[in-house]
């Protein structure tokens, strides 16, 4: 290919071009900590484009950005037996690289560079993903494969790439990645399968991002200018017009490589691109088209974190919705009188006795009051049956609450696809394991509260000291009772709702405290069971809530800026350039 040498350019980039590169960081930064877990429409889509945009970033942007000599990287692509590594090898006029008949032929793609530049290469300045091998090819060896030939001009170097279209996912993944971070892509295929639709997807794709291209047909045979004609037709309606196209005609020499003469125009043009002018050139046009498509590819992901942030504040709202839903459950279930049925009421009886409770209100209460009274002068008492059986009633309605709605949560989510893939391997249908432990803890918590309230309570009223120290469960119950009916105070409708047994406790209380503490001590007693509910039912919500907080999901607002900034910086940049140096000279890749 000619024994043209030149210097790389090492020279630090420009102000203009050190801002790109500093905008390219962070984006790269948010690229890097964009996660995008909720399984939303287009996310596959999304997540691919956000590996690709990171691949591009790593291999081809910020290499190019920081080391703006560095030689111009061809790689040379396209789909299965279009004779790829025939062609390199006979480019440089000796077998680095091995073709085969058996497909896939390139797995470790092949990297050859000038003697010289060895030094851009070896290191992880570019596809750091890649382990760099040296040395004899070895059909095992994965990584890039480096080779030097003195074939080659400096400030040039050429990779042999997979398959585009090959049967194996992982080589097709290489290809694409490799083509990303190409400065040139020499896209080959044949007279037969030049309209095959995969190298064309990468073709459209390199158009979109303004990547130089040039292309060549292989196997023509004589006669067939019309297979040139048409290919040439194609890549022009691709928005590829300024793409050179090579035909190589068919045949081999006695060394399996393609004649000189077959060779030779595109010998004589990729020489020609080892000039540090038509190199800068290139990689100047490629790296501006890749940094105008990232900033895109960046606005659409910054779009699909948005997207995750609502499907994550629809989930939440599921939760919350349905734990809400548990809490007006409990609410008015301790606030209608149902808690003043059955076993509580059978055990309030015992504490009052039943005589007086088929009698008038206002005798009933009277007598009540003064045998609970006198009884707790004599001694402490027996309430504990009582309060259990307000415990084991209460504890119920919570947990009833609790795994329904556990199971509206659960069915809100697997109903939802950003939910649903996150249920799998989670017991999340019902109520947890723990939860009558944490309740029963709840329950006891807040009856503890309220005799708290009643003792707190006579401590403040002269004359009821020893009532009180005698009597205090009693009262206490009383005012369980009472809260389990009202929120402050029976008026005349809910005397016919709740009963004489809630009527009893009120004008106990109020024989003791008076009205106005009796009202204040029921709407504390109601405030502190809701707040031990809450607890109970945010724990549960928890479950839920926490595998949304572990997801980190963010929107797109921080993405967005750098992505924007990212713009206005590379737009900086070309005024700059374009006042330094108005004119361009010739570009080199225009069609032979």
């Amino acid at each position: 290919m000619g024994g043209m040498t030149s210097t790389p350019d090492d020279a630090a980039g420009a102000p203009a071009t050190a801002a790109v590169a500093d905008a390219l960081d962070r984006l790269h930064a948010r690229l890097r900590s964009l996660v995008l877990p909720l399984d939303v429409p287009e996310v596959d889509a999304a997540r691919r484009d956000r590996r690709a945009a990171l691949d591009q970033v790593d291999d081809y942007l910020l290499p190019r950005l920081r080391s703006a000599g560095a030689p111009l990287l061809v790689v040379v692509g396209g789909s299965t037996g279009a004779g790829k590594s025939t062609l390199v090898n006979s480019l440089l006029g000796a077998r680095v690289t091995e073709p085969g008949v058996l497909r896939p032929t390139t797995r470790a793609p092949v990297l050859v560079h000038h003697p010289l530049d060895v030094r851009w290469f070896a290191t992880d300045r570019v596809l750091p993903a890649l382990a760099r091998v040296t040395g004899p090819a070895d059909a095992t060896a994965t990584g890039l494969r480096l080779v030097a030939s003195d074939a080659l001009p400096r400030g040039l170097a050429l990779l042999d790439a997979p398959d585009v279209d090959s049967v194996e996912t992982a080589n097709r993944t290489l290809a694409a990645q490799l083509l990303a971070a190409a400065d040139l892509w020499l896209f080959v295929t044949t007279a037969a399968r030049y309209a095959d639709a995969v190298p064309w997807d990468l073709l459209h794709d390199a158009a979109r991002r303004s990547a130089q291209v040039a292309l060549v047909v292989d196997r023509v045979d004589p006669g067939s200018d019309a297979v040139v004609a048409d290919l040439r037709r194609m890549v022009d309606a691709a928005d590829l017009a300024d793409a050179p196209l090579f035909a190589v005609p068919e045949g081999l020499d006695p060394d399996g490589l393609l004649p000189e003469r077959a060779v030779g125009e595109i010998a004589a043009w990729l020489s020609a691109l080892g000039d540090p002018g038509a190199r800068d050139l290139v990689a100047r046009r490629t790296r501006d088209g890749a940094v105008t498509d990232l900033g895109r590819r960046a606005l659409r992901l910054a779009t699909a974190a948005d997207a995750q942030v609502t499907a994550e504040a629809r989930l939440r709202d599921a939760v919350a919705s349905a734990y809400a839903g548990a809490l007006d459950q409990v609410r008015t279930a301790t606030s209608d009188g149902a808690m003043l049925r059955g076993e509580v009421l059978a055990r309030w009886q015992e504490l009052v006795g039943t005589g007086e409770l088929l009698r008038s209100v206002e005798q009933r209460v009277g007598r009540a009051r003064d045998r609970v009274v006198a009884f707790v002068r004599g001694r402490p008492a027996p309430t504990p049956p009582v309060e259990q059986a307000i415990a084991h009633g209460l504890a119920a309605v919570v947990l009833d609450a609790a795994d329904a709605a556990a199971g509206r949560t659960h069915a809100a989510w697997r109903g939802d696809a950003a939910g649903a893939g996150l249920l799998p391997g989670l017991d999340l249908s019902r109520a947890s394991a723990d939860l009558r432990a944490h309740v029963e803890q709840q329950v006891r918590h807040w009856q503890s509260d309220v005799l708290d309230l009643v003792r707190d309570q006579g401590a403040q009223r002269r004359g009821t000291a020893r009532a009180l120290s005698f009597g205090v469960n009693a009262l206490g119950v009383a005012l369980m009772v009472l809260a389990f009916a009202s929120t402050g105070g029976l008026t005349g409708v809910e005397v016919g709702i709740a009963g004489g047994t809630a009527v009893v406790a009120q004008k106990l209380l109020e024989a003791v405290f008076g009205d106005d503490a009796v009202r204040r001590l029921t709407a504390t007693a109601r405030d502190r069971l809701d707040v031990r509910v809450r607890d109970v039912l945010d724990a549960e919500a928890a479950r839920y809530t926490d595998q949304l907080d572990a997801l980190g999901v963010t929107d797109g607002t921080a993405l967005r800026a750098a992505a924007l900034a990212l713009a206005d910086a590379a737009t900086a940049e070309r005024a700059a350039r374009d006042a330094a140096r108005p004119l361009d000279p010739a570009s080199p890749t225009g069609t032979p």
